[in-house]
């Protein structure tokens, strides 16, 4: 297929109200803030963007917005995400009569052990649904359900599964994407682990889905373009500074402190849907020094 998922790509969290609607004008923001400092896609309903929370009519006119206040700047994806096939499939569908979406992003099934077989047939079935490209998701982590490197390399021969989103911190497993999908130009992997984006830009991957983004985007672009550009030292020392933040992400239920981070410098979205609790005071101080020496706050 023509599209081809590169460079970074944020999956952009979903603001809402106090009163849990969606918040409209902190959305075009961000979205706004996102497109001046360089990135070159937006992901909607991504797990950064609280996919689980929100109902199918609350969705699309999301995407509506999205395709509206992106107007041609960057790519947009969009998760379609389910613990069943039939779930999945059904989200696929919606998106495609939104119009104007570049590539779904589907995430493994959640909760429910598949063997190798299951997950091929899962990702198979949906691409046969919806004539967009489609980006395989694998966020072990989460899900506790993984996409081994030989089932993709199965998958990535169907026509419009397009990619692997790698969100499970274990370099070789991208590594082996890499190496068993090599020779398939319409095939592309993409670094779902901030800390990773310059190794995997090394072994040949073609971008990154990268959350931190949301708050430090100028950053995670000049590793992407540094490295492009062939500065090497440029690209390792945005890295580095990168990296601070998903580290700081650790100190609460994802992905709470990047929607904190985002108030601290300007761009409130909202709490996170409960049960995810705001930070306490002390998580907050930790976060502005993280800040502060990213210089993203004063």
């Amino acid at each position: 297929m023509a599209f081809k998922p590169h460079g970074i790509v944020v999956p952009i969290v979903t603001p809402v109200t106090a009163e849990g609607k969606f918040d409209e004008k902190a959305y075009r923001g961000l979205i706004d803030y996102l497109a001046d400092n360089g990135i070159h896609g937006v992901f909607p309903f991504g797990t950064t963007g609280e996919f689980y929370a929100h109902d199918l009519d609350f969705y699309r006119n999301v995407l509506e917005v999205t395709k509206d206040a992106v107007h041609g700047r960057m790519d947009i994806y969009a998760g379609a995400n389910d613990i069943t096939t039939k779930g999945a499939a059904k989200i696929a569908k919606a998106v495609e009569q939104v119009g104007g979406i570049d590539a779904l992003s589907v995430l493994t099934p959640m909760f429910v052990s598949q063997t190798q077989y299951e997950v091929y047939e899962y990702y198979r079935e949906i691409a046969s649904e919806t004539s967009l490209p489609i980006i395989i998701y694998n966020n072990k982590p989460k899900t506790n359900v993984t996409v081994e490197p030989a089932t993709v390399a199965k998958l990535a021969q169907i026509d419009n599964i397009i990619g692997v989103k790698d969100s499970t911190g274990d370099m070789t497993n991208t590594e082996e994407y890499l190496r068993l999908t090599r020779g398939m130009e319409n095939f592309h992997v993409m670094m779902g682990r901030d800390t990773l984006i310059y190794a995997a830009l090394c072994y040949g991957a073609a971008g990154a889905i990268a959350s931190c983004a949301n708050v430090a985007p100028r950053i995670a672009v000049d590793i992407y373009e540094k490295f492009k550009a062939g500065d090497a030292a440029g690209a390792l020392d945005a890295q580095f500074r990168f990296s601070a933040l998903r580290i700081a992400t650790n100190m609460g239920t994802f992905p709470v402190v990047l929607k904190e981070a985002l108030k601290l410098i300007g761009h409130d979205c909202g709490d996170c849907v409960k049960p995810i609790q705001p930070l306490n005071d002390e998580q907050r101080a930790k976060l502005k020094v993280v800040l502060t020496d990213m210089g993203l706050l004063k």
